[in-house]
């Protein structure tokens, strides 16, 4: 069993920065990918970034490209998301996820894909 903590949430003005941490314990951590989706008030869960098991690939989505920089180290259970050029509209709970099941490179952009969750970190960014 998995479990993933977050950690780094916090205030921020707009413009400012802040680097999110999910540390992992129970499983090979080096054996899956990770994903950071995130869901702000009344709106659905989205997906944000995703790092490959080795670190080699990397996705985003549109809205946080050139912003957000995703990366792992294998060494220490932890994957971060470097947060950078923060507006208001990137005001959520921040989680992290783990996908076990993928055997490839592919990552996986849907909330299914994934198989445990942390509990979240709230990111509030002021204007």
């Amino acid at each position: 069993q998995v479990q993933l903590v977050e950690s780094g949430g916090g205030l921020v003005q707009a413009g400012g920065s802040l680097r999110l941490s999910c540390t992992a314990s129970g499983r090979t951590f080096s054996s899956y990918h990770i994903g950071w989706f995130r869901q702000a008030p009344g709106k659905e869960r989205e997906f944000v970034a995703g790092v490959s098991r080795g670190g080699s690939r990397t996705a985003y989505t549109d809205s946080v490209k050139g912003r957000f920089v995703i990366s792992r180290d294998n060494a220490k259970n932890t994957v971060y998301l470097q947060m950078n050029s923060l507006k208001p509209e990137d005001t959520a709970v921040y989680y992290c996820a783990a996908d076990f099941r993928d055997v490839g490179f592919t990552l996986k952009y849907t909330m299914g894909a994934y198989d445990a969750w942390g509990q979240g970190t709230q990111v509030t960014v002021s204007s």
